[in-house]
């Protein structure tokens, strides 16, 4: 069978263009861009962790566009303030630790359970100490609900731990864990901070904490 030609088969100039677009995978580009955002997002996230946690180093615009390898402007369009990364850069920060505490939750043994999301608190602020410093005078409201739901998962811990008997209930669940937090962030910021001081320090803690009838007598 013979395939005739365009000029036989009478198709006008821009519906052979018409076709010819429909055809070509426009929606690359879109999905190229896209990605390219997906990136920068994440690169420009990096970067101002990074330079929350150092202590010396510029917070601007400018610095984390340079850390992230993309243009300020980039940075702008993203997010729009640097305000703005910064509140999404600690919000993100602040969620693994979150949901840590929420899975100690399920955990058999509330005094371990507690125990061991304490000991990943202390690593966390161990780590990020410096950039609880350069925060303030910031409106940060993702932040700001991160730190709320870190308290909650704090407390709905030690709540768990009191009904199991393991912490005395004579001591309000919000004092224990005001003491808990303000001693923790002491620890936390010690020069000499390690898991073996946080496991002594736990350990302290937690024996102070336990019901009365539960503490060793002294020895003769």
């Amino acid at each position: 069978m013979r395939v005739r030609s365009l000029s036989e088969m009478h198709v006008p100039l821009h519906d052979m263009e018409r076709t010819f677009q429909m055809s070509t995978p426009a929606g690359n580009g879109v999905t190229r861009r896209r990605a390219d955002a997906v990136r920068n997002h994440h690169l420009v996230l990096e970067a101002t962790k990074a330079l929350l946690a150092e202590g010396g180093a510029a917070l601007t615009v400018d610095a984390i566009s340079r850390r992230a390898g993309v243009g300020a402007a980039t940075v702008v369009r993203i997010f729009g303030s640097k305000e703005a990364l910064v509140d999404a850069a600690v919000a993100e920060l602040l969620e693994p630790l979150i949901q840590r505490g929420r899975d100690a939750l399920s955990e058999p043994g509330a005094e371990q359970a507690l125990r061991g999301f304490l000991i990943e608190a202390i690593a966390f602020q161990s780590a990020h100490w410096v950039m609880g410093e350069r925060l303030g005078g910031m409106e940060l409201p993702a932040t700001t609900a991160q730190r709320a739901a870190l308290d909650r998962v704090g407390l709905d811990l030690i709540r768990r731990a009191r009904d199991d008997g393991a912490i005395r209930t004579d001591i309000d669940a919000t004092v224990v864990a005001t003491l808990i937090s303000e001693l923790t962030y002491a620890i936390a910021r010690s020069a000499s901070a390690s898991r073996a001081l946080a496991e002594s320090y736990l350990t302290v803690i937690m024996d102070g904490l336990r019901p009365q009838r539960d503490r060793p007598l002294p020895a003769p």
